[in-house]
């Protein structure tokens, strides 16, 4: 018992990581995004190229996997606590959405509000299903997203891998192969993209390009899970785990500095003041974020969010009053 319980919260650490991880990558694609949607034809430039090739598209399908995912741990421990675990979960749901909806007032394409509703119509119906079937449905709907160009459309399949990924859990030794194909296919798909790109666009738009954020996203998942696995675990973690604990309220916040900074960003002809900002911003909010669940459970919008799902105040403090 002993056993289990570590193992499980050593994965939980790690789902935490990977979901800081993914919030950084955003965090650079969205300030990049908003910097090149205020120009006008912008000159392509290094940084257009290194972002393009190794961060867009890259993130996304590692923090929808992980929404997946996430949602059948909510699920079995919403079914703790009440007889309609799923009543729970669409509130959740739903709380969500109006959060996506307020956000796409100020940032159109934000993912919140498709999360919500990608939630709501996949994933609910999926949770009465057997494993295997989300499995092979989620291969299907992924393979389809891919074949169609990517984007949004690869949501639903990835939240159904993420979820599938519960009831099979990968053995250890595969962390290693899994890393180097992915590696291998990422180059290989890329090399290939960027041929098309030169040549028959149609190619670039229905596969390539998707198939190749998909095998980065892959290799740079089993890459840091291989990384925990060393002497940098701790070091990490430390810098990591707390972003991804309070990937919602960092994911907002970011929106709100991005914003902000977009006539200065916009300025900036090389836009390398844009992995700048990214930079200090997520070192501020890794720090904070520690800070912060040094003192609280959840982050601020994570607790705000728990409360409206179970509509009740839940506790959040760490430090007991001696009152």
């Amino acid at each position: 018992m002993v056993v289990r319980l570590f193992l499980v919260t050593r994965r939980l650490h790690e789902l935490d990581a990977l979901r800081g991880f993914a919030v950084c990558g955003i965090m650079v694609v969205n300030t990049w995004q908003h910097t090149r949607g205020q120009l006008r034809a912008p000159e392509r430039n290094a940084v257009d190229w290194v972002i393009e090739n190794l961060f867009q598209s890259r993130f996304y399908p590692i923090f929808s996997f992980l929404f997946g995912l996430s949602f059948v741990l909510f699920l079995r421990s919403a079914a703790e606590r009440t007889d309609r675990p799923r009543l729970v979960l669409l509130r959740r749901l739903a709380v969500l959405g109006c959060l996506g909806f307020l956000h796409q007032t100020v940032n159109p394409g934000e993912v919140l509000l498709p999360y919500a509703i990608f939630g709501a119509l996949v994933l609910l119906p999926a949770s009465f299903a057997p494993r295997a079937g989300v499995l092979a449905l989620g291969i299907a709907a992924t393979a389809w997203g891919v074949r169609e160009g990517g984007g949004i459309i690869l949501v639903p399949g990835l939240f159904l891998l993420g979820m599938a990924m519960m009831g099979y859990a990968p053995p250890e030794r595969l962390l290693l192969p899994a890393f180097l194909v992915g590696t291998v296919l990422a180059v290989s798909l890329g090399c290939l993209w960027v041929r098309a790109k030169g040549g028959d666009l149609s190619l670039y738009f229905r596969g390539v390009y998707p198939a190749a954020g998909l095998a980065a996203a892959t290799a740079y998942c089993t890459g840091l899970l291989l990384l925990l696995r060393t002497g940098a675990r701790e070091a990490l973690l430390a810098a990591l785990s707390p972003l991804g604990r309070m990937a919602l309220t960092n994911y907002l916040l970011s929106s709100v500095v991005i914003l902000a900074a977009l006539p200065l960003l916009t300025a900036d002809p090389t836009r390398v003041s844009g992995i700048a900002l990214s930079v200090a911003v997520l070192a501020a909010q890794a720090v904070f974020s520690r800070m912060w669940l040094e003192r609280f459970r959840y982050g601020p919008l994570e607790w705000a969010w728990r409360c409206l799902t179970w509509m009740e105040r839940v506790p959040n403090s760490r430090i007991r009053s001696n009152v």
